[in-house]
């Protein structure tokens, strides 16, 4: 995906201004910054969720311009939005289902390659989905986006509210989809989390990439980084 100069506004508010950057296949990209620094806005304009009120969005050399979240979604991006929203009177396993247009059969072998990333599901297969415990609801949300086969996964806080082994569990699924060649575009607020799971790191503040800011340089240095998660 290539981005170039994007900006978001919600009522005059600038959420996202002159963001820039590109994401390549099998590469796992964070945003980072705490809470209102325009991640989440970020991410719902790639989806098309978000109106961009300026620059260009690209995905495999096609112009996502005019382009509603189907067909965004058909051209080869999946969405975990915050808070998962799974469909909460379907099986685990419906869930999954629901979300491919496949026939029957790839459907299946579609859902069989989920619970080879997430074997807790698997086992909780039957259960309905509001039944699952968060972490199980988060594997879900991320398989289910999966069940598309994305060329891109857009990831909206996926560690929020999980204990640190269910947050590794999730990051390491993360890291094994883009080893199979997706690209992962993850937004966190958990920043040592997204460091340790990342390729590269794109902090935010007021809506603002900045750039210059690499992975190491935050990784290194407490202050630097939590100047960055405004504490």
């Amino acid at each position: 995906m290539y981005i170039r100069d994007l900006a978001v506004s919600h009522g005059g508010v600038h959420a996202v201004q002159n963001a820039g950057f590109s994401i390549w296949p099998g590469e796992i990209v964070a945003l980072i910054g705490a809470n209102g620094a325009g991640k989440s806005s970020l991410l719902n304009a790639l989806i098309g969720l978000a109106r961009q009120t300026a620059g260009e969005v690209k995905l495999a050399g096609r112009s996502l311009a005019g382009r509603s979240p189907r067909q965004r979604a058909r051209l080869g991006i999946g969405y975990v939005p915050e808070g998962r929203r799974v469909f909460a009177g379907m099986t685990a396993e419906e869930n999954l289902l629901v979300a491919c247009r496949d026939g029957a059969a790839a459907r299946a072998a579609q859902v069989l390659e989920m619970y080879d990333l997430f074997p807790r599901l698997g086992e909780r297969r039957h259960a309905l989905a509001w039944q699952l415990s968060g972490g199980e609801q988060q594997m879900l949300a991320i398989a289910r986006a999966l069940m598309s086969r994305p060329r891109l996964l857009l990831v909206d806080e996926p560690t929020l509210g999980l204990a640190p082994a269910l947050a590794a569990t999730v990051t390491a699924a993360l890291r094994d989809i883009a080893a199979a060649g997706a690209s992962v575009l993850m937004a966190e607020q958990n920043a040592r989390a997204a460091l340790a799971a990342c390729d590269r790191a794109l902090p935010m503040r007021l809506g603002r990439i900045d750039a210059a800011l690499t992975k190491e340089a935050l990784a290194n240095d407490e202050r630097l980084l939590q100047r960055i998660m405004g504490g």
